[in-house]
């Protein structure tokens, strides 16, 4: 045994060896020291015992009063069982004293307080808990033993002090192991008023550091409040005179507590620090503190109102140091400097815990205490102190450690460590508890763990046990994993499988075995694909308030209950918010719109399942429009050339494709920005070709796929020198505006083309194939007239520029015409021919030159038809020779002519040609009726076409049954005359109606068919009916009708629905001569769709509906009486309401001139000391001041006093002064007689005041 015998178990039934049936423990090493951990959920047996464990322990100071019990508590953990046995000063506590009773089943020592003597229990108490594992050591507890705190007799002699001074008044209460509350009042219960001039110390005294008059009083009392004792004390009054004088100095500081200007104080460690600094002087000074350790932080420390008092609520090391107090007036100043030691009492860094081991380990209690000055550690086991020189070789003590090796189940013991100093001790209890116990495995059988392809996969296996077992994991054929490749057993039972694949999927078994047996669980692997992205987003390139979408498609092993996926903007889940269209998801994409540069980032797609996750990303890029260039620089000028250079600005994520140069000066168009050269958007320089005579600034802007940028800020100016012209005007050009003359023109040159000033056009002009010199002309303006040409004659011309510096290069010769005419010659042969019954052809001869007086432009072909004014034409261009004319109208004649066309206009016509178009489609017969001859047979009558379009030849007729499932048409007759416009028909069907077509023939086509419907029946006349009634009762709805004249035989038929029915139901078919039907069986309170269908000439039409509902069955009520009548019932109300007004009226007349109480304010009017005081209150007035006094009136039923009463308000003659609330109330005051004794019964309800009886006035 490592402890030896157990202190107190001898004689005391053993045990067999415990058994914690069900107990958790927690395996962690097999091979050094293990350690056995109790899971957090388990629940020992009830029958389980324990070493005690301590719930309830006495304090270590136990004060006791006069009148008071000794209650000193000490209980054990139930599942202890424990005993318990108490000690006093050492020594074993076995009164023989009847006041002494120790709690069944419990160590609480109870011990009354009969005769008020309890002097003999003063002293050091410990109290043990013992079973048959150990023993458990409580706190020692000093009981202290007071009588009830009194104030010595004295006679306190008056204090007597001149105003200004300073005065001290001693408290001194009676000394108490716990300190009183002191406080101070006058002889009136009233606290003394402290300020920044009168205060108490902490010793209880009552300090001024000036007095004034007013501070002359005889009774100050200073009061102690013991609250274990539950009573107060108080001093005798200490009378204080002051001296008035005239002469009152000021003074400065001086301390009055503490003394002197150092002290020293010790403070202990988690216990409030307070500093006083109480000095006189006058005027009163002020107090400051300064902490003058530089390690100190400020916001610890606290101070009352006025600055006296200095308090830390929880001393720790930091506040060690210095702290000097000031206390200043207009005098001069005074100091104190506390030196403060802060010291502690032992306390806890690591407590020894409860320790479980199986058999064989070992154990290591630490006891890592701290204090100031450093704690003396002792250890006990199971209350008995260990001895170095009496230890095992199984226990060693190393430093502030107790450690056992090699246990065995009979080395349960209570541990005890104790650290004590000067200022206290403390004790803790831990034990260890040696078992054995069969192998139990925490983890829940038939576990399922999901793991996807070529991840790891942790089966676990937490056991525990004592010895600690072993563990083996087998597959579903019980074959050992050990040898598998990626299979792992840990040390703590769980099985690691690495990498795992589809094979891995299935069963297995973990077996925990020691000494005392074995435990088996199963767990199966349920193996599956991983989640794939199968489409994953692609980098965006999209331009800035553009659009993009991401695309991201997910693949899912089927078996996962969890499919989801999830955008990310950088690490930031994207969520679609209803307020804001920035983001929109929607199946596998994500929208972004208005995009900005803000949202440039990596947006990735998570696909996740319960058991993995894969992420895929995208990058988006917002293209933008190039930043312009900046720092132009101009170098290497010449006369008409310069380079310009720039740094390029940011490309907004779109490549520079090139740099455009663009150019303004500042004389022929200032402003304007005209483009003068293009590079690379590699480049950053280029060289530019100028114009002379030209002030230029430049600018650069680059361009990408988006478009250009801005303009970079102008260049400096840079002017060249003038020179002569390098270039001669374009597009050079001769024509006449009139026959006589020729206007040449040409494209005027740029401003920067003039190279000068003075700037002209020189033009030269000839005729052609003449022998004439040029002739030339100086002009500005673009343009310049010849006058006196002859009609439409070629000139040569040519325009060159000039300037003061001299003429432009030699111009080219361009030929020019002067005015035309108009044409003189006409086309001659035209010809016509028909090509179909819209379109002719026309044609004529080529025309000769001689005779145009111009250039040709074409041939206008001007047609009409005959018996029309109005003509048509169509423009043929070039020299053509024919032209056709299209969409013409059929078979009618046509005039033609053809004139030639120049640039002066038409000339005169050609001949007039007439020809006749072909023969078309004619239009239908016109007027197409029928006409009933008789019930078999019935006539067609028509026109002919409106348009024959050829030569009538005459008529074709078909028709065919209508409403027939047939459709075919029935050739009855082609007409070959077209003179004939009428048909006969018959032994025709009088029940049916015929469709007839009737077609118009000419000798090239026929037309569409007229078309009519007709039949041998008599027309109706529709409706048959009028005067359509309806009536209902509960289960019937009746019809009523007048049939019209000669219709009588018509047929009606009734149709009916409900509201949940779409459909109608024939109900009845009923002759129109019945003039009436009924609808019967129908529901009460139902309504019903009704309506009335007749024949009309094609079929039944509805000629009347309506919706209709029937009665509901009304219960039949009993007879009125007389008294229900509504008549009855209204006169008696009113003769009640007329009662009600005539009393209301009598009662403010007798209210007028009767009598009122004056009693509720004559209450009002008690003086506060005749008003009761509660017996409990002490110095304050009872709560029923805030009550007000009230009476009620006098019952209707009791007794009242006469009219003639004494107490009318005629007996106070003049001096009454009656006022009236707005509520009627009287508020009136009165004087004159004094109130009579009320005669007669109270009527109040509460009882009458003796001052004030209840009293009535007329």
């Amino acid at each position: 045994m490592l402890f030896g015998s157990k202190s107190g178990t001898a004689g005391m039934p053993r045990s067999s060896t415990p058994r914690v049936l069900g107990s958790f423990l927690l395996f962690l090493q097999l091979v050094a020291i293990h350690s056995l951990d109790l899971p957090k959920d388990y629940e020992f047996p009830a029958t389980q015992l324990f070493p005690p464990v301590f719930t309830e322990q006495p304090p270590q100071k136990y004060v006791v009063y006069p009148n008071d019990d000794i209650n000193l508590k000490c209980e054990a953990k139930e599942n202890s069982r424990s005993w318990y046995m108490w000690e006093k000063d050492g020594v074993k506590f076995e009164p023989n004293d009847t006041r002494v009773i120790q709690k069944k089943y419990s160590g609480t020592l109870l011990i009354s307080n009969i005769n008020g003597n309890m002097k003999d229990f003063q002293g050091k108490y410990r109290c043990y808990a013992r079973n048959e594992l150990g023993t458990a050591v409580s706190n020692e507890v000093h009981v202290i033993t007071e009588a009830t705190p009194k104030w010595q007799k004295e006679i306190i002699e008056p204090i007597e002090v001149e105003e200004g001074d300073a005065v001290e008044l001693p408290c001194n209460p009676p000394k108490s192991a716990v300190p009183p509350r002191i406080f101070w009042m006058n002889s009136t219960l009233l606290h003394i008023i402290q300020d920044n001039r009168v205060s108490m110390g902490i010793n209880g005294n009552l300090y001024f550091s000036n007095v004034k008059v007013t501070d002359h009083h005889p009774d100050y009392i200073c009061h102690a409040q013991f609250i274990g004792a539950r009573t107060i004390v108080q001093k005798e009054p200490i009378e204080l005179k002051v001296k008035p004088t005239n002469s009152v100095k000021f003074r400065k500081p001086k301390m009055m507590m503490p003394m002197g200007s150092t002290s020293n104080h010790l403070a202990l460690k988690g216990t409030p620090l307070q500093l006083e600094c109480i000095a006189q002087g006058l005027p009163t000074p002020d107090i400051e503190w300064l902490p003058l350790t530089s390690n100190m932080d400020p916001s610890r420390l606290q101070f009352d109102e006025y600055r006296k008092f200095l308090r830390i609520e929880n001393v720790n090391e930091d506040d060690d140091g210095e702290y000097e107090c000031i206390a200043k007036n207009s005098e001069g100043e005074v100091r104190h400097k506390y030196i403060v030691r802060v010291e502690s009492a032992p306390y806890w860094i690591n407590r020894p815990k409860d320790e479980i081991r199986g058999p064989g380990e070992h154990v290591k209690f630490t006891c890592d205490v701290d204090g100031k000055p450093k704690p003396k550690i002792t250890w006990k086991i199971n209350g008995e102190p260990v001895k170095v020189s009496e230890l095992g070789p199984n226990v060693k003590m190393e430093g502030g450690s107790l450690i056992l090796q090699n246990m065995k189940t009979s080395d349960t013991g209570v541990v005890q460590c104790e650290a004590h100093n000067k200022h206290g001790r403390i004790l803790e209890n831990a034990y260890i508890y040696v078992v054995e116990l069969a192998p139990v495995i925490l983890t829940p059988d038939q576990i399922s763990y999901s793991a996807v392809e070529n991840t790891d996969v942790l089966l676990h296996c937490k056991f525990f046990g004592s010895p600690a077992p072993i563990t083996h994991w087998y597959d579903k054929d019980m074959n050992s994993v050990v040898s598998k490749d990626g299979f792992e057993i840990l040390t703590n039972g769980s099985m690691k499988i690495s990498n795992v694949h589809i094979e891995d999927e299935g069963i297995y078994y973990c077996i925990a075995t020691n000494s005392k047996g074995n435990a088996t669980i199963s767990a199966y692997v349920d193996v599956r694909n991983a989640t794939h992205i199968i489409i994953p987003p692609k980098t965006k390139r999209v331009r800035k308030g553009g659009k993009a979408t991401f695309e991201c498609i997910p693949l899912f092993d089927p078996n996962m209950k969890i499919k989801n996926m999830e955008w990310r903007k950088d690490t930031t889940i994207i969520m679609e918010d209803d307020d804001n269209d920035k983001y929109f998801i929607e199946d596998y994409l994500l929208s972004i719109a208005n995009v900005q540069d803000d949202d440039q980032a990596n947006y990735t797609c998570v696909a996740y399942s319960e058991l993995d996750s894969v992420s895929r990303s995208a990058r988006l890029i917002m293209l933008d429009l190039p930043e312009p260039p900046y720092n132009l620089e101009l170098s290497a000028p010449q006369d008409t050339s310069v380079t310009l250079s720039w740094t390029r600005g940011k490309d907004n994520n779109s490549p520079i494709d090139a740099f455009i140069i663009e150019f303004e000066e500042d004389n022929f168009e200032p402003g304007i920005w005209h483009e003068l050269k293009r590079v690379d958007g590699t480049e950053n320089m280029a060289h530019l070709d100028l114009s002379p005579y030209v002030n230029y600034q430049f600018r650069v802007i680059a361009l990408n796929e988006l478009g250009p940028s801005n303009g970079s800020k102008p260049s400096d100016r840079f002017r060249t020198p003038e020179a002569a012209p390098l270039k001669n005007p374009t597009d050079v050009q001769g024509e006449g505006t009139k026959p006589s003359n020729m206007k040449i023109t040409w494209k005027p040159l740029r401003g920067i083309d003039w190279n000068g000033p003075s700037f002209a056009y020189l033009v030269k002009w000839k005729r052609q194939s003449q022998n004439e010199h040029w002739k030339e002309k100086k002009v500005t303006e673009p343009y310049f007239f010849v006058e006196d040409t002859n009609t439409f004659v070629p000139y040569d011309i040519k325009v060159q520029a000039v300037n003061e510096l001299g003429k432009g290069p030699e111009p080219d010769v361009f030929t020019g015409y002067s005015g035309e005419d108009y044409p003189k010659i006409i086309p001659e042969n035209v010809g016509l021919e028909a090509v179909n019954d819209s379109t002719i052809k026309v044609a004529w001869l080529p025309v000769q030159k001689e005779g145009l007086n111009g250039h040709l432009k074409g041939f206008v072909v001007r047609y009409g038809a005959q018996n029309e004014k109005h003509t048509h034409k169509i423009t043929v261009y070039g020299n053509a020779t024919h032209a056709n004319i299209n969409g013409l109208k059929p078979f009618t004649n046509y005039s033609v002519t053809v004139h030639v066309l120049n640039g002066k206009g038409e000339g005169s016509e050609s001949e007039i040609k007439t020809i006749r178009t072909e023969e078309g489609v004619p239009s239908p017969p016109s007027g197409l009726r029928v006409e009933r001859l008789s019930d078999t047979s019935l006539a067609l009558f028509w026109g002919p076409p409106e348009h024959p379009n050829g030569i009538l030849t005459g008529y074709k007729i078909s028709h065919h049954l209508v409403n027939k499932d047939h459709t075919d048409s029935f050739l009855l007759q082609t007409i070959n005359d077209p003179n004939q416009q009428n048909w006969t028909f018959y032994n025709m069907s009088s029940k049916d109606t015929y469709r007839f077509f009737v077609y118009a023939k000419n000798s090239v086509k026929e037309s569409l068919p007229a078309e009519i419907e007709g039949s041998t029946m008599k027309e109706l006349e529709f409706p048959p009916v009028l005067n359509i009634t309806v009536s209902s009762t509960d289960k019937c709805i009746s019809f009523k009708w007048r049939p019209l004249d000669g219709l009588r035989n018509g047929e009606i038929r009734v149709q009916i629905r409900n509201k949940s029915n779409d459909q109608w139901q024939l109900h009845a078919v009923v002759n129109a001569s019945d003039a009436e039907y009924k609808i019967r069986e129908l529901q009460s309170g139902n309504n019903y769709h009704i309506r009335l269908m007749a024949l009309n000439y094609s079929g039944f039409e509805e000629i009347w509906k309506n919706e209709v509902q029937t009665l509901t069955i009304a219960l039949v009520d009993p007879p009125k009486g007389f008294a229900s009548e509504g008549w009855f019932i209204a006169l008696i109300t009113t003769i009640v309401l007329l009662l009600l007004i005539l009393l209301i009226l009598c009662f403010i007349k007798r209210s007028k001139g009767g009598k009122y109480s004056v009693k509720d304010k004559e209450d009002t009017q008690v003086d506060s000391e005749a008003r009761p005081m509660k017996d409990e209150t002490f110095g304050e007035y009872s709560d029923n001041d805030e009550k007000p006094f009230t009476s009620s009136q006098p019952s209707l039923n009791g007794d009242v006093k006469p009219l003639g009463s004494d107490d009318s308000l005629a007996d106070y003659g003049g001096s009454v002064d009656v006022q009236f609330n707005e509520d009627g109330s009287f508020i009136g005051q009165y004087s004159g007689k004094k109130e009579k004794e009320a005669t007669g019964g109270n009527d109040s309800s509460g009882a009458t005041s003796p001052v004030n009886p209840n009293i009535t006035i007329e």
